[in-house]
């Protein structure tokens, strides 16, 4: 098993700039390529960014691309969402997954591709 714990979340103005934190803890060991997701309210969770194990790849979706940047540090375990530029319309709970993957360049948009998933937290953009 691993648990994903996030920090970082809070209030910001638009323009501002927030980092997510999410630190991993169990069986750390294993390759894990690591998402994050989105879910404001009334509407469906979205995928926002992943990176592989390796960290050599990225994926953003489009309306994040340019302001977000996923990063991984594993000897911290911890993988990081540096969040600029922030619209209103980026409020949302923000959830971190992890997927043990079979090749460390392995990585996807999907949420049912993830095996473990962190509890949330909000983020806030007032205008």
């Amino acid at each position: 098993q691993v648990q994903l714990a996030e920090s970082g979340g809070g209030l910001v103005q638009a323009g501002g700039s927030l980092r997510l934190s999410c630190a991993a803890s169990g069986r750390t060991s294993e390759r894990h390529a690591m998402g994050w997701f989105r879910q404001a309210p009334g509407k469906e969770r979205e995928f926002v960014a992943a990176i592989s194990w390796s960290g050599g790849n990225l994926y953003y979706t489009e309306s994040v691309r340019g302001r977000f940047t996923i990063s991984r540090d594993n000897a911290k375990n911890t993988v990081y969402l540096q969040m600029h530029s922030m619209q209103p319309e980026d409020t949302a709970v923000y959830y971190c997954a992890a997927h043990n993957a079979a090749t460390s360049d392995s990585w996807s948009a999907q949420a049912e591709w993830y095996d473990y998933w962190g509890q949330g937290l909000q983020v806030t953009v007032s205008s």
